[in-house]
């Protein structure tokens, strides 16, 4: 009876691993929106459970993007370009979160310091459509951004944090995963 139990728990084990593996095994381009948009470009950030998808106009200099990231009711994410070099500080982001009243709030924000304002300001590339949305966990920010003084390689920074108070995003972790989200797209790459 023991072993006929034992059986069934590792038989029970298996099929609930591969549950949760398949549920973090989604890809950027297994996604569909909801919104039924589409775009030419995705790929998979490697880290914060992040995806970034897109579609490049060169003649425009202009991008559509979507950038989706897990993240819980109270948290916040970001998807920034830093024109000038690779990293946080000189970033400038697409913030979303869940304000106050429960709905979602999506702004522009500069980066300019370790501890920026993470306050509403301009930046220095066009930003138009700008929309988020919460579904599944995952926050989605939508919008069409630039041209860039760079053409179509750009300096990519995103970032997730879990606090947000009196409406304004809090600092984020400094985890390796936090740290290392960062790196170069050529939206023409894909």
């Amino acid at each position: 009876m023991a072993m006929k139990i034992s059986s069934y728990l590792i038989v029970l084990f298996q099929f609930l691993a591969s549950l949760d593996i398949s549920s973090y095994a989604e890809t950027c381009t297994d996604h569909k929106f909801t919104s039924k948009r589409v775009y030419s470009s995705c790929r998979d950030l490697p880290h914060l459970t992040a995806h970034l998808h897109w579609t490049y106009n060169a003649s425009m200099g202009i991008a559509q993007i979507a950038y989706r990231a897990k993240q819980g009711s109270r948290g916040w994410v970001a998807w920034a370009i830093n024109p000038n070099q690779i990293g946080m500080v000189g970033s400038e982001a697409l913030v979303a979160f869940h304000n106050s009243n429960g709905s979602i709030t999506v702004y522009p924000t500069m980066i300019t310091s370790y501890s920026p304002s993470m306050l509403p300001e301009d930046l220095s590339f066009r930003v138009s459509g700008l929309s988020a949305e919460f579904l599944n966990n995952e926050i989605t920010i939508y919008a069409t951004v630039g041209p860039f003084s760079g053409g179509s390689l750009v300096n990519q920074v995103w970032q997730a944090g879990s606090l947000v108070l009196d409406d304004v995003p809090q600092m984020h972790e400094v985890a390796q995963q936090n740290l290392e989200s960062t790196g170069e797209l050529d939206f023409l790459s894909e």
